[in-house]
């Protein structure tokens, strides 16, 4: 996929320069440089343990960095207050399934940041049901998330985070444990989403039904970038060799469900 020529001068949606970031006192991020621009799909790939959901959790505030400089849409990480334009799809887990609540309620619950005192206007509702018609789940948006298929719950989270109508949008492995068809439905509304102008960053294993949407790929070893180009690159010179692979329909160890962007 081609990307969109773009001003030079345009800034960047996420910018990382030097990010630095331990879990304990193991050291995850050794100074990666991370740029996406305005409507670019940017993948993030690289081995278990390589750093790349350390990387999305800096950029939404989950993880601080120790060193380097982080800005969103042009802002400073620590001036930055929109998260309203950002949507978050953190790994599933089957801890998730306990939470009491009808899919409708969990994909409202991603439109709160742009809701007052917490009141779903009319648009408020369309952005719901658009986000539920787009990943396929409308004929269950009265049902249980606890009744759900390990893949349906999946499209339910990312219903919640396209309900916000972001424009930038943040993935964290959104295909692990998914089975095919799935997938096929995912992708579908990520291509939606992406032909509307959203900037795209994912964390994948690999790349699937996505890679015919991916502009660019970035590839991480020990906290380090080892590459930032073409994805069949990529993939070809650093993703395969010792690479952990995930099988569509394997279990997948995981962050338990976050209800806000930040909680």
């Amino acid at each position: 996929m081609q990307s969109t020529p773009r001003p030079a001068d345009a800034q960047p949606v996420i910018s990382l320069r030097g990010a630095t970031a331990s879990l304990g006192s193991r050291p995850v991020l050794r100074g990666i440089d991370l740029t996406v621009r305005r409507g670019e799909v940017v993948a993030l790939l690289g081995a278990n343990g390589s750093g790349k959901s350390t990387a999305v959790r800096a950029v939404v505030g989950q993880v601080s960095l120790s060193g380097g400089d982080l800005s969103l849409f042009g802002t400073g990480f620590k001036r930055f207050r929109d998260w309203s334009r950002i949507g978050y799809v953190p790994q599933r887990t089957t801890a998730a399934s306990g939470v009491p609540a009808t899919v409708r309620e969990v994909v409202s619950s991603g439109r709160l940041a742009r809701s007052r005192f917490g009141i779903l206007r009319k648009a408020d509702k369309a952005a719901v049901e658009r986000a539920l018609t787009l990943v396929g789940m409308e004929s269950h948006a009265d049902v249980s998330v606890n009744a759900l298929s390990g893949g349906q719950h999946q499209r339910v989270l990312i219903a919640r985070a396209l309900a916000v109508e972001p424009e930038l949008l943040i993935m964290d492995e959104p295909m692990a444990g998914v089975d095919l068809a799935n997938q096929e439905v995912l992708a579908g509304a990520l291509r939606e989403q992406v032909a509307a102008g959203t900037t795209v960053l994912l964390v994948l294993h690999e790349l699937g039904p996505l890679e015919p949407l991916i502009d660019r790929a970035v590839v991480l070893r020990d906290g380090c970038v080892v590459h930032d180009g073409p994805p069949p690159e990529a993939v070809g010179q650093h993703a395969l060799p010792g690479h952990d692979h995930v099988h569509p329909h394997a279990a997948h160890d995981a962050e338990p469900l976050r209800t806000g962007l930040l909680s």
